[in-house]
């Protein structure tokens, strides 16, 4: 059981370093095809390609950003597994502006299954916003 909760955080580490990075596609690969993404401002998306496409609108406009995943714990049951922790979200909201970042915080709530091929997999992520800081988001954090 430990070696499983410390392959769902190294997956949950990769994945995330992958955002910063804009390496949609290593991102991606952490997810099921089936999978859930939950965020208030977007709703329900469902479908690996669509939550690809619907986070990497929304980000491309950071020239950069950083992901922290903290306070993370997980529950392994057999080939299923959950997990919970919290966001803290800092983006550079234009060239040249390092000083005035945008910044928001709030919970995860995930589900996993692990693939025989592919190991562990994100099948559900909930995200919730408690705070902000800054200027405002870009276009692609708003509700569509």
């Amino acid at each position: 059981m430990l070696e499983d909760k410390e392959a769902l955080h190294a997956l949950m580490t990769r994945g995330w370093r992958a955002l910063d990075r804009k390496d949609w596609a290593g991102w991606a690969a952490c997810w099921a095809e089936d999978a859930v993404l939950e965020f208030g401002p977007w709703g329900t998306i469902r479908g690996r390609a669509a939550v690809r496409a619907r986070v990497e609108e929304a980000e491309a406009p950071f020239p950069s950003m950083q992901h922290h995943l903290l306070n993370l714990h997980f529950d392994v049951a057999g080939d299923a597994a959950t997990g919970i922790g919290y966001m803290w979200f800092v983006a550079v909201t234009a060239p040249g502006r390092t000083s005035a970042p945008y910044s928001m915080g709030g919970p995860y709530d995930w589900e996993f299954r692990r693939d025989p091929d592919q190991g562990w997999l994100l099948v559900r992520q909930q995200l919730g916003i408690w705070w902000t800081d800054g200027h405002a988001p870009p276009e692609g954090f708003a509700s569509s």
